[in-house]
């Protein structure tokens, strides 16, 4: 099986050598830049597997750039490497277009680790597969089996990030702020009604998993 090609960016050049050494002994093929202009260009150029994106880069934001390269057409996984573990800086990550984070100081292994299992949910084509279904972010549909149904664009946000912890029970203020911009008023039931819909569209495909309650935390897929 061909090795998972993963482009680096961060301008940590110690750091930068540590992350290109390490994840070739994890199987990976990675190269690495130190400037976010110069990895949006290879992205675009050469599609890659998945990305690793510092989020504090000298040119540019990070999530700024996780933006740019989803509004040129390339869904690779992104993997943040962060100084932060606030919330707010977590879910801003995953509202620009980001897939994981890791807070650094990290172990290689966990970055290791997390890229595989980005790789395992998600196709070159950027779809997430997970808990038996397929969520495409180019034709906002999931799919489980042969079977698939559209999605709205908060119906998307809201199953993507419950698809990004399987099993997992999601806070539901967490649902909230992946689902809906920050600022938005959301009142309780809203997000109530929005679920409601969600385990319609999946009851119409055989073969997709449930929506559970967790009551007193939110919800999970499973």
């Amino acid at each position: 099986m061909m090795e998972p090609r993963v482009l680096i960016v961060e301008d940590d050049a110690e750091l930068r050598g540590i992350l290109v050494r390490g994840l070739a002994e994890e199987g990976f093929r990675a190269e690495a830049t130190s400037n976010g202009a110069d990895l949006l260009k290879r992205a675009v150029a050469a599609p890659a597997d998945a990305l690793v994106v510092d989020i504090g880069l000298p040119d540019t934001d990070g999530r700024d750039l996780c933006q740019a390269l989803r509004a040129r057409g390339v869904h690779a996984p992104v993997l943040f490497l962060t100084a932060r573990d606030a919330l707010v800086d977590r879910l801003s990550g995953f509202e620009a277009g980001g897939d994981d984070y890791v807070t650094k100081p990290f172990a290689l292994a966990e970055v290791a680790t997390r890229l595989h299992a980005l790789l395992r949910r998600s196709g070159n084509d950027g779809a997430v597969k997970a808990a038996g279904l397929r969520l495409d972010p180019i034709a906002h549909s999931v799919a489980a089996g042969p079977d698939a149904v559209q999605l709205t664009p908060t119906e998307f946000r809201l199953l993507a990030r419950l698809l990004a912890r399987p099993g997992e029970a999601v806070r539901r203020r967490d649902l909230v702020h992946a689902g809906w911009p920050h600022g938005a008023r959301v009142r309780e039931n809203t997000l109530d009604a929005y679920v409601a819909r969600l385990r319609r569209k999946l009851r119409t495909l055989a073969e997709a998993p449930a929506i559970t309650t967790v009551h007193g935390v939110g919800y999970r897929v499973a």
